[in-house]
């Protein structure tokens, strides 16, 4: 069992925080308890503020953040799970919400349903945090924060064509685009291989990627529902001059946006900073609005990225794991995290928190209808080597979208069929 003097590290990209022995309460023989965090999900001074008040509340307990770069960390996350060695394997990790169902078929999670009914408050969490980290009819990860996609428009363009205020509906979004385009700029700047908005059009339409029948998943793009989302999508992209060959970061959209002749873009709202920094002319010029729906009693559905808390399996104080993700799925470190970083708190409860600032709240709207990937825990070789994005570069280059997406559906069965591992 672990065991040490209170000491806090920390390891930041550009900062460590060290706390020496004594300064905090509970002596030499608090319990330790590790915790991974991924580069860039936090601050350092929220780790210090909430490392400072989790072992200030669990006198027994000392708390040790490790923090991991995204680059390798299934592999690592792989092996820790798997490890002996109290000393050096996490306790607690932060996963990527879509990476919960590899792990838990590799095995090594600890299944937190109980928790997560009696004391996490499970009924009102993100369905795109809560649906991903639920396997097999167990809930083994906790949501802890979520980002998605909104639309950026540039407040000038839209009114030098007339357009006075943000559509509520896909029709309506259509027609001021339209407009826009028409005007002498680009309605839109939509790639034509952004697979995670096509998504959200899909699952509007009431289709999905893949479905699972009797533990045997197969793709599911060429049902109608997912066609009408495809379609939508190229309506959508016409409206403007993004490639029909490359994804969103090919070239990076913030850049061709801070050119200021783009009306609008649909991207995470953090990219506003990037836009400014690359155009500072553009500053106080950009507005968000949610993804429109098919009507305009809610907004569309998105795709929800984000993080979720797991606990090792081998911990060697599960309680105290237990305790740890309760706190940071809590109420005050929700609204605190939400806050420092931007992002959406991890229950629907709570999107009152960043109703101050424009993104966050058209991004919290967002997310109370958003969704993740297929929950099949062989998603993952499917983005790595996407069979939608050929797919979608096909139908907006003229192939029949019907034997397109057929073609693609089969590459997603058979990479997602468990008997070939």
């Amino acid at each position: 069992m672990k065991t040490r003097c209170t000491t806090l590290v920390v390891f930041l990209a550009s900062a460590s925080l060290l706390t020496g022995c004594g300064l905090l309460p509970g002596g030499d023989d608090r319990e330790e308890i590790t915790l991974w965090l991924m580069k860039g999900s936090a601050t350092a001074g929220f780790v210090e503020r909430f490392t400072k008040e989790f072992e200030k509340e669990h006198p027994s307990l000392s708390l040790k953040v490790e923090v991991q770069e995204w680059g390798g960390i299934t592999e690592k996350v792989d092996n820790a799970l798997k490890s002996d060695d109290h000393d050096t394997a996490p306790d607690v990790i932060e996963v990527g919400n879509t990476q919960v169902a590899q792990y838990v078929d590799g095995g090594g999670l600890v299944d937190l349903t109980l928790e997560s009914m009696r004391d996490l408050g499970m009924d009102d969490w993100l369905p795109g945090l809560a649906e991903p980290g639920r396997f097999g009819g167990s809930q083994y990860g906790i949501p802890w924060y979520a980002a998605n996609r909104v639309v950026i428009y540039n407040k000038d363009v839209f009114a030098e064509a007339g357009v006075s205020k943000p559509p509520k509906t896909r029709e309506q979004w259509i027609a001021d685009t339209t407009r826009i385009n028409e005007s002498g700029n680009q309605g839109i700047y939509l790639a034509g291989q952004d697979w995670y908005t096509l998504s959200g059009f899909i699952w509007d339409e009431g289709g999905d990627l893949a479905k699972e029948s009797g533990n045997i998943w197969e793709g599911t793009l060429d049902t109608p529902a997912a066609l009408r989302g495809m379609d939508f999508y190229r309506q959508l992209q016409e409206l403007g001059n993004g490639p029909k060959d490359a994804d969103e970061e090919n070239p990076p959209q913030a850049e061709v946006f801070a050119k200021g002749d783009v009306g609008q873009i649909i991207t995470v709202p953090g990219t506003a900073q990037t836009i400014v920094e690359e155009n500072p002319a553009l500053k106080g010029k950009l507005g968000f609005f949610p993804v429109p729906g098919k009507t305009a009693a809610k907004p569309g559905a998105v795709f929800t990225g984000g993080s979720d808390l797991v606990v090792r399996e081998k911990t060697d104080n599960r309680a105290g794991a237990v305790e740890l993700i309760k706190a940071l799925a809590g109420e005050k470190w929700q609204i605190d995290l939400a806050k420092t970083m931007n992002y959406v708190p991890n229950k629907t409860t709570l999107a009152e928190a960043v109703s101050g600032d424009e993104g966050s709240a058209a991004m919290a709207e967002g997310a109370a209808h958003g969704r993740a990937t297929p929950n099949s825990p062989r998603w993952a070789a499917v983005e790595g080597d996407n069979p939608i994005k050929a797919y979608m570069t096909q139908v907006l280059t003229g192939t029949d979208p019907e034997a397109a997406a057929k073609a693609a559906s089969k590459r997603i069965t058979k990479t997602l069929d468990l008997r070939t591992r």
